[in-house]
């Protein structure tokens, strides 16, 4: 199927980190020249294969994610569209996002019967699509799993993930630097779906950090990832909270609808993290005079990659900067924290809420 323009613009603030994300993924054998490359030994293996930015056997990947119903999932579904456009070997047969978990699951089975060379998955629920995966994984049909990992390793071939467990251990170590000792500090926390794996990880990776400063989360309510429920949790938060110092939002998207919360209660005794890099969350702490102090980055391109190492594993490559002549397992992308000291780097390539 082919993808709206509408949401065009969202992928045009990655388009430095997609290329960087491109060399690592799939340009190199080597990074050293091919006249200095070794010839024997086990470095010579992965050498063998030739670069992996060449074209070669066309390849057709199965693509499903959730509905584009906020601006992370968005920008993940237009940025693995516009890495697909890339390679000429690559045909990327698009699945309609959809929050239905058994639409998703009849999607996979579409692409099983189709005898597509790859699926990337991006599941609504992991657990529920994990039955759906080990069905691809037995066929043959090599499965990336994307964000929201299935109940089994064994039902995907690679797993591409943000940190999860690293996004809430940064927000924590960042909110315990900013209170430096503040002993009797409250701490608001607005998760996203609690029952996801992926929220418990970063619950649990906050919780963890502020430990180790001697706080703990005061007052939690959970959210879905919309900007409607950002704001319901964060007024019911507030109203339950008459006094905070920090409050760590779990995700940007959700986040609009917790500064509009805010705004109404006309509160501004804390500060805010946030979480997932959108533009308008580094705006906010780029202006220097919002709640909003810092952001951590979970990478709105994991679905891009995704597409690069589905080639890869379909061709039969390697990533070529490695010993190793298999794909590894699992990539998990790093867990970084923007602050008004270094916005500016990573403005270019945050996506829009």
């Amino acid at each position: 199927m082919s993808m709206p323009t509408t949401r065009s613009k969202k992928v045009l603030g990655a388009a430095a980190l997609l290329a960087t994300s491109a060399f690592m993924l799939t340009a190199c054998v080597s990074n050293a020249p091919a006249e200095s490359a070794p010839t024997t030994g086990a470095a010579a293996a992965p050498a063998a294969a030739g670069s992996n930015a060449e074209a070669g056997e066309k390849v057709t990947i199965g693509f499903s994610v959730p509905a584009a119903d906020h601006g992370f999932m968005a920008a993940m579904t237009d940025l693995a569209v516009e890495t697909a456009k890339e390679y000429p070997d690559v045909e990327l047969k698009v699945a309609e996002g959809t929050n239905d978990v058994s639409v998703q699951i009849s999607q996979v089975e579409t692409m099983i019967n189709d005898k597509v060379d790859a699926i990337v998955l991006l599941p609504f629920d992991g657990a529920a699509l994990t039955q759906v995966a080990q069905k691809a994984m037995d066929a043959g049909i090599p499965v990336i799993n994307v964000d929201r990992e299935f109940s089994t390793a064994q039902s995907s071939r690679v797993t591409v993930l943000g940190d999860n467990y690293g996004v809430g251990v940064s927000a924590g170590d960042f909110i315990c630097n900013e209170l430096d000792g503040k002993k009797d500090a409250k701490i608001g926390e607005i998760p996203g779906i609690d029952s996801l794996p992926l929220t418990q990880d970063r619950s649990r990776g906050f919780k963890d950090a502020l430990e180790k400063c001697g706080l703990e989360v005061s007052n939690r309510v959970p959210a879905e990832f919309t900007v409607e429920s950002g704001e319901k949790a964060a007024s019911n938060l507030l109203q339950a909270a008459p006094q905070l110092d920090a409050i760590w939002n779990h995700d940007d998207d959700q986040g609009v609808g917790v500064l509009a919360a805010i705004k109404a209660a006309d509160r501004d005794e804390f500060f805010m993290v946030g979480n997932g890099g959108s533009a308008n969350m580094m705006r906010e702490i780029q202006s220097g005079d919002s709640v909003v102090k810092a952001t951590t980055v979970y990478p709105a391109y994991q679905a891009a990659d995704g597409v690069r190492v589905a080639r890869l594993v379909a061709q039969d490559k390697a990533l070529g900067d490695l010993l190793d002549i298999e794909i590894p397992r699992q990539i998990v992308l790093y867990a970084a924290v923007v602050t008004k000291e270094n916005v500016e780097r990573y403005l270019p390539t945050a996506f829009e809420s």
